[in-house]
């Protein structure tokens, strides 16, 4: 069973609530007045039973029962059938939660569903009774301030999404592990929100001109209003989403300056354990030289080449110096000491 909220007006002025829905189209038409009927959650039976008293266009009511839809506008003769989506930001997650609010607007009636409290309707109803004028505008007056609404609810989502925005931009130059992870999270948040917003001007466009003509005037200032305002915040996601891009390429071109860096360390220690191993090994073909030629005249055999002669022992030493001396030159040339 859905929660329902029914308002009916007359003259700027609330002259009944809380009836059934079609007690409160009844009474509406009974004064020829305005009719609030808010549904959360409601059973498809519950919206179709308006259908035939309020005349709403099948293919609207068709589209509210599938949910799940972008922002748009659509004229059905007399009829508008409008999807807005409101937002709230979650600071904790960095998530962007949208909702559904689909609204029926005729000449003297207007239905919200919504499946949430994320937009208040009994609040937005509190606020534009203040202003008996907005309401004696009629349906679309109600619609205005509905939909204004919405568009207030966006500007602490713009601020905590600019706040994490700055924070990713602190984190770029430091060596946090998790900030490109967090750009893509808040990429995708951001994206969401342009699906959400970008629709609005053209939504409220078509409104001005609607409203323009239904009241024989030349224009809607209060919509157009509305238009400026729904603008800005379109502008503001953009510039998020650009700075989000441009962090990102920041982040990569950092990454890869690292790696190179790494590299580099990498490369000229490699360079320096080769130098150190190229010492190593001259040294150790150094000493192992005279090392060969001490091992050889140290076996205990009789019969070996100069072994008997007087000069034996000194020509042995000086092969080994030799030996050694030959080495050392030859590495000293090539670099290797």
């Amino acid at each position: 069973m859905a929660l329902i909220d029914t308002a009916v007006y007359l003259d700027g002025t609330r002259i009944a609530e809380g009836d059934a829905p079609l007690e409160a189209i009844r009474i509406a038409r009974e004064h020829e007045g305005l009719v609030w009927i808010g549904l959360r959650d409601p059973d498809v039976d519950e919206l179709d039973e308006l259908v035939e008293p309020l005349g709403l266009h099948a293919l609207a009511v068709r589209d509210s029962h599938k949910g799940h839809q972008r922002s748009k506008l659509e004229h059905f003769g007399e009829m508008v059938y409008l999807v807005v989506q409101p937002a709230r930001y979650l600071d904790e997650t960095e998530r962007v939660e949208f909702s559904e609010v689909d609204v029926f607007v005729g000449a003297d009636f207007v239905v919200t569903l919504q499946s949430d409290d994320l937009v208040d309707s009994s609040a937005v109803q509190a606020d534009v009774e203040k202003h008996p004028e907005i309401i004696r505008k009629g349906a679309y007056g109600m619609v205005w301030a509905l939909v204004s609404a919405i568009i207030a609810g966006y500007t602490p989502v713009l601020a905590g999404v600019e706040n994490d925005i700055d924070e990713i931009e602190e984190q770029l130059f430091s060596d946090a592990q998790t900030v490109s992870r967090r750009i893509f999270g808040l990429q995708r948040e951001v994206i969401d929100l342009q699906h959400a917003t970008a629709p609005l001007t053209d939504m409220l466009d078509r409104l001005q001109t609607i409203v323009a003509a239904s009241n024989n005037t030349a224009s809607a200032p209060a919509f157009r209003d509305l238009d400026d305002r729904a603008r800005h915040v379109i502008d503001k996601v953009a510039d998020f989403r650009h700075t989000l891009d441009n962090a990102l390429t920041v982040h990569a071109s950092l990454v890869d300056q690292k790696s190179n860096e790494e590299m580099k360390r990498l490369t000229e220690f490699g360079i320096e354990q080769n130098d150190q191993v190229k010492k190593i090994s001259s040294w150790a073909a150094i000493l192992f030289a005279p090392t060969l030629v001490g091992t050889v005249y140290g076996m205990n055999f009789d019969n070996m080449p100069e072994l008997h002669w007087a000069f034996g022992y000194p020509l042995a030493l000086g092969l080994m110096v030799a030996t050694s001396l030959t080495l050392y030159t030859v590495f000293k040339r090539r670099g290797w000491l």
